[in-house]
């Protein structure tokens, strides 16, 4: 049953207090109607059985206390299809693509269910997103968590829309039955307070490359009202579960930037007046977070998956700053996009001693990816670290003090660089290919430095002088 008041007492920022004769439902949709007959659209924040605090989507401004409050007895929920699959939505869902209304087949409530823990499958089921750093020694496997620090100025966007073109579950990766395709995959894509600028890069890379036949895009501008941005991730989420639960699709979310709705979130608990937490955030920034990073994962029984990508720009390129911090804690690893790599010109600039990924040793391995991944994944990270190391000393000492074996780490360092991280945001990688370059810069050693490799590997797959001659002359 709808209720309607004119008892608007307070209008701050994006919340409007209004008095009630009996409790209202949390969470519950509201139509705010201005005196001049503009309809806008708000959810119950708080609510007390003489008070309720609500955030109104679209901005308050032309709201005042002449204007009706009117509670609607519902939750906010997704319209949800297998068609939304190629149209682009606002950041509250609604159709800006210029095609039909979306017909759904069902509404669901935008906050979702948990996942039961005992009904949790384990995620190890390797992803290819065919960028080497990623693949070969931060792996991404279905129903991961896995976000990417960035920082301002930084090329995550293009890194974003590589991974939505070239994500895919490679042949050796399949399960037994063979049953999983790359075509099965859907990516939503959750843009919260980017600006127009971004937004058309993004929509001309899904058009020019076609990936947005298999995307649902979800916009929310920079000067879209920012309580909007506590909406987007659900509602992309949503859609998410629906596809990969009901349709079986396996799911990549990536939602950008996670800064930007962690600074809805401290407008919101200022307008409130709430005591805020660290660095003027709120105390429930942590459980907010988590309610959303936790809606990744796969289902017994189920044949779909969703993985989540959030990308987040560090304040002051701060890993220490609250929102890095609670995300780090909540995911399982980071990938980290670097300052120095970006301004000498390494594309992904991704810095790979820092990253990791957490549930990388499930999802690799003979019979997920190749049989020497492991052991070519730790002996790269070996080398790469103690060539970092290396390149200190040599500003204090210079490279003719150094040993001719410290010579060929600070060598393989810049080939690190330069020809396994740098690969372009428009190559394509297979894990094969991959793993082949890892091998050709590994045999820069001499085998008994390689000793984190097998010596049965190391035998099948080490590239000596008189290989690299048969392969160069084939």
């Amino acid at each position: 049953m709808q209720k309607e008041y004119k008892t608007i007492t307070e209008i701050s920022g994006p919340l409007v207090f209004a008095e009630v004769d009996e409790p209202v439902g949390y969470d519950e949709i509201v139509e705010i109607e201005t005196a001049d007959g503009e309809t806008r659209n708000g959810q119950v924040l708080e609510s007390t059985s003489d008070h309720v605090a609500i955030q109104v989507f679209e901005g308050t401004a032309g709201i005042d206390r002449e204007s009706s409050v009117r509670f609607i007895g519902e939750t906010m929920k997704m319209d949800l299809t297998e068609d939304l699959l190629g149209r682009v939505l606002s950041g509250s869902g609604e159709p800006i693509d210029g095609g039909p209304d979306i017909e759904p087949d069902e509404k669901r409530d935008i906050v979702g269910e948990a996942i039961n823990p005992f009904s949790r499958e384990y995620p190890e089921e390797f992803i290819q997103t065919g960028v080497s750093a990623i693949d070969g020694m931060n792996t991404l496997v279905r129903g991961q968590k896995l976000p990417i620090f960035s920082a301002s100025g930084l090329p995550h966007n293009d890194l974003a829309l590589q991974i939505a073109r070239q994500a895919t579950v490679p042949e050796e990766a399949k399960g037994e039955d063979g049953d999983d395709e790359g075509s099965e995959f859907a990516v939503i894509f959750g843009a919260m307070g980017i600006t127009a600028e971004e937004a058309n890069e993004f929509m001309d890379d899904f058009e020019r490359t076609g990936a947005l036949e298999r995307s649902v895009v979800f916009m929310n501008l920079a000067d879209d009202p920012a309580v909007e941005r506590t909406i987007t991730p659900r509602l992309a989420l949503t859609t998410a579960e629906y596809l990969a639960f009901d349709k079986g699709y396996h799911v990549l979310v990536i939602l950008t930037d996670m800064t930007n709705y962690c600074e809805a979130l401290r407008e919101i608990g200022a307008a409130r007046e709430e005591v805020p937490g660290r660095r003027g955030y709120p105390g429930y920034m942590y459980t907010d977070l988590a309610q959303l990073y936790e809606r990744a994962g796969r289902i017994e029984g189920r044949e779909g998956s969703v993985t989540q990508i959030p990308i987040l720009t560090m304040p002051g390129d701060d890993d220490t700053h609250p929102i890095p911090d609670l995300t780090g804690y909540i995911t399982e690893g980071q990938i980290y996009i670097d300052r120095d790599l970006n301004s000498q010109g390494v594309k992904p600039p991704i810095y790979v001693l820092p990253s990791l990924s957490r549930l990388m040793d499930d999802g690799i391995g003979e019979g997920l990816t190749r049989a020497d991944h492991a052991d070519v994944s730790d002996q790269l990270y070996a080398a790469y670290a103690e060539g970092e190391d290396l390149r200190d000393l040599v500003n204090i000492v210079g490279r003719e003090a150094l040993s001719e074996r410290d010579n060929k780490y600070l060598d393989f360092a810049d080939r690190f660089e330069e020809e396994f991280v740098d690969q372009g945001f428009d190559t394509d990688r297979s894990i094969d290919e991959t793993l082949d370059l890892g091998w050709e810069l590994l045999s820069m050693f001499p085998k008994a430095e390689l000793n984190r490799i097998d010596e049965d590997l190391i035998e099948e797959h080490y590239i000596d002088e008189e290989t690299a001659e048969e392969v160069t002359a084939d």
